[in-house]
């Protein structure tokens, strides 16, 4: 997410080696400067930031820790803005009520479907409007995603009026007792008058709760400008960068934010639906300082897993009773936080790892796909007891998964050292080993030093 970024802050904080070195400091300004233009930042934001950046450390006296900590506060500063962070909901009613909006192609639809997934994790009741009536797949693709992520989804194929749409959707909310109401509305290929009139109207007759305009971040410095734009005519609580993931160089989430004066509420981290992030400026300096979000991992963590399920399966690890049945399960619950390149990029010192994953699926790797065949061809006793696989189950479990007695003998080594391993880590050292595990990520390159 921000590699780029995070590689070029180590380079110029090098180059304050001693205290009270002024050349030093204009040197390592220079070169933050380039870095910041080169990742996209917008010219008005850097500007800023290296005014920020050198007022800071010079304030603090000229040296790497000054340094680090201005950089620390200034992009903070930067990122922060008058606004609500993440997801709030209505205080004054039962229901929450968002608007959508967005020009067409900036992954709309979608987002609006991470969203509900996103809320769903939380354990709230969503409802999803179709009042994008423009685009003839909208109201399809939303039908698809609701069926996906098992959200309901309110659609009327009759209607061409999409505030009736709105209201009606609305009315089923209310009488049906829903806690956040999603609305979907058209968008275009540009800002057109047509468009502006058909949200305004939806939003005079709705009267949402906030309204959130989705941004492509691909589309760099114009996705700063049509958010601008919307602002003005329409008024929007909130900005949600889609398609983050693609963008290495992230300067455009550090510019939006400044430059459009309304807060960032989430980033799209990928393209399955739980890959979105409510965007707390902090935590996104913590990343962007490479080291990570750990905070933001645990509340991840938190949302989707089963707090009654993971107590017993500890206490079965800790026995060594850990089984097939088990690991299918903590799969389900690993497939529910996202993709793998988006877990990393949170824990310390891993963001370089996560790049160079790219897109791996952990659902559809050969290597859980070959697991999955394996454990299909067991027998429930065979699930619930791994110990009791002797030559001749290997042997017939090899030709009911379509493996070779080889690969059968390999997964099954790697199964019994990772529950030896997981074994030892529920015991009374492990914590201090993953400690230890943990501070020798962070000392990995691309983690600055605080």
């Amino acid at each position: 997410m921000f590699n780029n970024l995070t590689n070029s802050f180590k380079s110029v904080v090098g180059k304050i080696r001693h205290k009270d070195d002024i050349n030093a400091l204009k040197k390592a300004l220079t070169e933050l400067k380039k870095s910041l233009l080169k990742a996209d930042v917008h010219h008005k934001t850097t500007k800023e930031l290296i005014k920020s950046v050198e007022l800071e450390t010079k304030a603090n006296g000229i040296g790497q820790d000054a340094f680090l900590k201005a950089l620390r506060k200034s992009f903070t500063d930067v990122l922060t803005t008058t606004g609500n962070q993440g997801f709030v909901y209505n205080a004054n009613s039962p229901l929450t009520t968002i608007l959508m909006t967005g020009l067409q192609g900036s992954g709309k639809t979608t987002t609006t479907g991470k969203l509900a997934t996103y809320l769903k994790q939380r354990k709230k009741k969503v409802l999803i409007a179709a009042a994008d009536l423009q685009r003839l797949a909208a109201v399809e693709q939303l039908k698809q995603i609701g069926a996906q992520i098992e959200v309901d989804i309110y659609f009327d194929d009759n209607e061409k009026d999409p505030i009736k749409i709105a209201k009606n959707a609305k009315k089923k909310a209310q009488d049906e007792l829903y806690d956040v109401l999603l609305v979907d509305t058209a968008g275009r290929l540009a800002i057109d008058n047509e468009l502006m009139d058909e949200l305004k109207n939806v939003k005079d007759e709705l009267s949402p709760n906030e309204i959130f305009y989705v941004a492509d971040t691909l589309t760099g410095h114009d996705a700063t400008k049509t958010a601008i734009s919307f602002k003005e005519q329409i008024g929007i609580d909130g900005v949600i960068l889609s398609k983050f993931d693609g963008d290495t160089k992230g300067g455009v989430a550090i510019s939006l934010a400044h430059q459009v004066g309304t807060p960032l509420r989430f980033i799209g981290t990928g393209e399955k639906m739980p890959d979105i992030e409510p965007f707390i400026p902090d935590r996104i300096v913590s990343r962007l300082m490479g080291a990570g979000d750990v905070e933001g991992l645990a509340e991840k963590a938190s949302a989707v897993i089963d707090e009654k399920q993971a107590r017993e399966v500890t206490k079965k690890i800790k026995k060594g009773e850990f089984n097939f049945n088990d690991f299918l399960e903590q799969l389900e619950m690993m497939k529910k936080l996202g993709s793998m390149k988006s877990i990393l990029g949170m824990i310390p010192g891993m963001g370089n790892m996560a790049n160079q994953l790219k897109d791996m699926d952990l659902e559809n790797s050969g290597e859980i796909i070959r697991i999955k065949a394996l454990i299909g061809s067991m027998t429930k006793k065979e699930r619930e007891t791994p110990s009791i696989l002797n030559l001749s189950r290997k042997r017939r479990l090899a030709k009911g998964s379509g493996l070779s007695e080889v690969q059968v003998n390999k997964i099954l080594k790697q199964f019994k050292n990772a529950s030896k391993m997981a074994k030892k880590m529920s015991g009374k050292k492990g914590m201090q080993d993953m400690q230890k595990m943990m501070q020798q990520m962070g000392n990995q390159p691309g983690q600055i030093p605080r």
